[in-house]
């Protein structure tokens, strides 16, 4: 079985440039190809990592990835999917964040012996010459089929700037430069990225004559159509200091029965035949699916131990067992174990407001350990906690926080 037929197999690929001709390239040789990231934060997120995965299939079957950080093109900012113009970033704040992914995707693309490649655009982006760029690249781009292009079309009616309808050919740009340069014969990417990742194919055929080609993996979202990997807090993140490993577990642990078995096709390295069997589960016996899939997604991104970790946290509070070490833990000083639960939890960033907080006293959503709190103006106790000097609280029906004594 081919890459592609195990990328298709598993659900990853939406569209193609030329499908029999990458069908039959991925079968009988092995190929350079590149996804780019830009670096707009400090961490990469759940959305990144289905691309992450294909990436990774490709080079367990010999195929070499080129790893692009867009050190360049973060400065411009893509406008696809977008409502508004994203805000500039700066030079220190890019370079810091390339730093942070650097290290986040080692544990999915092996870089060793030049098995894999990490390139920043800003390599030959930030020098362009643009009377250059223009007579070069310019030429070949018609903007009245640029306006028609899904990225842009949203955009159109709230205002467009010159400033970004310029990422379509900054990003087909990149695509030739690493075709040149490293030999790159395709560009992978999420869906969003379709019309940009054309204009490269296009670019590369009419500069070099040379065959290009461009694959797109489905964004991950539910089986209604939402877009998966936002919780309260706002993104699932890879960091385990942005998003703990035991939310991190949870998410995965709650996700919707219907979604099961395409997040363990797409974000595990599970054989399909397991897959099948796992998401054809009915009824209860499918969170044992959630568990697997919660377990398999945290191990490849925080390791074995912390999903490990994770796993008891969640048993410890759902099945009896396991240690509570790894429920997300607010510690409290001496004074503040006699002081309102609810100023203690908007303190923590449990609720946003104490009017959030009185809203869920009111609902019967708050509990200490398994009793409802009835009133809002509770105050803590010592004598509450337990020998451990610490107190499980639960906020709706699955967000445990522990209280713990200094």
């Amino acid at each position: 079985m081919s890459v592609f037929d195990v990328l298709q197999e598993r659900g990853f690929l939406k569209q193609m440039s030329h499908e029999e001709e990458i069908r039959e390239l991925l079968e009988k040789e092995k190929i350079t190809f590149y996804i780019g990231f830009d670096p707009t934060a400090d961490s990469l997120h759940v959305g990144h990592f289905i691309a992450l995965m294909a990436m990774s299939h490709m080079q367990k079957a010999g195929h070499r990835p080129i790893v692009l950080l867009g050190g360049g093109t973060g400065m411009v900012g893509d406008p696809s999917g977008k409502d508004e113009m994203r805000k500039m970033l700066t030079p220190e704040f890019i370079a810091h964040n390339i730093a942070c992914f650097k290290k986040q995707m080692s544990r999915f693309i092996d870089f060793t012996d030049d098995k894999a490649i990490m390139v920043n655009n800003a390599d030959w982006l930030l020098d362009l010459n643009y009377i250059k760029l223009l007579r070069e690249v310019g030429v070949h781009f018609s903007v009245n089929r640029m306006l028609t292009a899904e990225c842009f079309k949203k955009r159109l009616e709230r205002g467009l700037s010159f400033f970004e309808f310029n990422y379509m050919i900054m990003q087909a740009y990149d695509f030739w430069t690493l075709n040149k340069k490293y030999g790159c014969v395709m560009e992978m990417g999420g869906d969003d990225q379709w019309s940009n990742m054309l204009a490269g194919v296009e670019l590369i055929r009419r500069k070099e004559q040379k065959p290009a080609f461009c694959m797109t993996c489905k964004l991950l979202t539910t089986s209604d159509g939402r877009k998966m990997g936002k919780t309260e807090k706002g993104a699932l993140w890879l960091d385990p200091e942005k998003t703990s490993p035991y939310d991190f577990y949870q998410y995965w642990r709650n996700v919707d029965d219907s979604d099961v078995e395409n997040c363990l096709a797409l974000l595990t390295f599970l054989p399909m035949d397991e897959v099948r069997r796992l998401g054809s589960l009915k009824d209860s016996a499918i969170n044992e699916a959630k568990k697997v899939l919660a377990y398999e997604v945290t191990k490849l991104v925080h390791g074995e131990a912390e999903a490990e970790k994770a796993k008891q946290a969640a048993e410890a509070l759902f099945g009896g067992g396991g240690a509570m070490t790894d429920v997300p833990t607010i510690n409290l000083t001496a004074e503040q174990a006699s002081a309102k639960l609810i100023d203690v939890l908007t303190a923590a960033k449990v609720f946003s407001s104490k009017r959030e907080a009185r809203q869920m006293v009111q609902q019967g959503g708050l509990y200490i350990g398994d009793t409802a709190v009835s009133d809002a103006e509770m105050q803590l106790a010592p004598e509450m906690f337990d020998a451990e000097k610490s107190l499980l609280i639960r906020k709706g029906k699955k967000k445990y926080y522990r209280l713990l004594i200094d």
